[in-house]
């Protein structure tokens, strides 16, 4: 089963256009390539993609702007003929055939322009290699020394290969050391003092913040203590009442003793009294008893 044929149009998608345009662009430079040996034929290609990048081919035979000089050629040639070989051609179809050869120039002359331009570039880009690969390695070579420098001036900063300097390169030294040691001493102190005054206003604040804190709480204290002393004062006077009202309604218990005494002695004489009458009888018989 035979690939279906494909609808020409522009691709939308960015990467399948892309991939497409790759394979194509190959696949056209390797036509024309092939073309070239079989047919022993002078062959001239020319591709810009979307992004501007220049692709060519052409054959060794002759040179490029020639070639596309030859293909400029070769298409006003074909309009010419076709014109020609038509009967009878309308004055419509000689002023469209006029508009087709201005344009097709007009392209060309574009195309030209536009491949001078890349290919000026190319030829500056390599003109320019050698040069700037020898600015590189000056380049290097300067920055090389100067790493170099600064390697062994920090070992003698740190008090290594010393031997090899002399009597004034070790007082330049030591002058380099000791300003660089003030310059440091100053800093620090710089620093010290910074940290002391900042330590200082922070302590400054915390002492008015404990101060602040402190006033506070005695002011609460003192609202409190004021607080339990109104909550006191009337639970005081309640009591005072109270045990005002209840000295008003307890009995008096030497009068409930005297009254209980007073009903016992009378009911000890009744007692007695009815002894005394049950007992007359008794004493009257015995007596008329020892009378007789």
């Amino acid at each position: 089963m035979g690939r279906g044929r494909v609808q020409l149009k522009r691709i939308e998608n960015k990467i399948n256009r892309q991939v497409t345009f790759s394979k194509r662009r190959a696949g056209l430079l390797k036509k024309a390539h092939e073309i070239s040996i079989l047919c022993d034929a002078e062959v001239a290609l020319i591709v810009f993609s979307h992004k501007g990048k220049l692709f060519e081919y052409s054959t060794d035979s002759c040179p490029y702007k020639q070639q596309l000089l030859y293909m400029y050629l070769l298409l006003l040639l074909l309009l010419l003929l076709h014109q020609l070989l038509r009967p009878r051609p309308s004055l419509a179809f000689e002023n469209s055939l006029i508009q087709q050869l201005s344009k097709a120039k007009k392209s060309m002359e574009k195309i030209l322009e536009r491949y001078e331009r890349y290919s000026y570039a190319e030829r500056q880009l390599v003109a320019s290699e050698p040069e700037s690969q020898g600015n590189w390695s000056m380049d290097y070579n300067r920055l090389k020394a100067k790493v170099e420098l600064l390697q062994r001036n920090h070992r003698h900063y740190m008090g290594e290969e010393l031997e090899s300097l002399s009597l004034k390169e070790l007082q330049n030294l030591e002058q380099q050391l000791d300003t660089a040691l003030k310059l440091i001493r100053s800093k620090k102190n710089q620093l010290m003092y910074e940290s002391i005054s900042e330590l200082q206003r922070k302590e400054k604040a915390i002492q008015e913040q404990n101060t602040m804190l402190a006033k506070q709480i005695k002011e609460r204290e003192k609202t409190v203590a004021q607080q339990q002393q109104q909550q006191q004062q009337p639970q005081w006077g309640q009591q005072d009442h109270g045990l005002n009202t209840s000295s008003f309604l307890l009995p008096q218990p030497p009068s409930c003793l005297n009254i209980g005494g007073t009903y016992q002695e009378e009911a000890t004489e009744m007692r007695r009294n009815e002894l005394d009458l049950t007992l007359e009888p008794i004493y009257s018989c015995h007596l008329g008893c020892f009378a007789a």
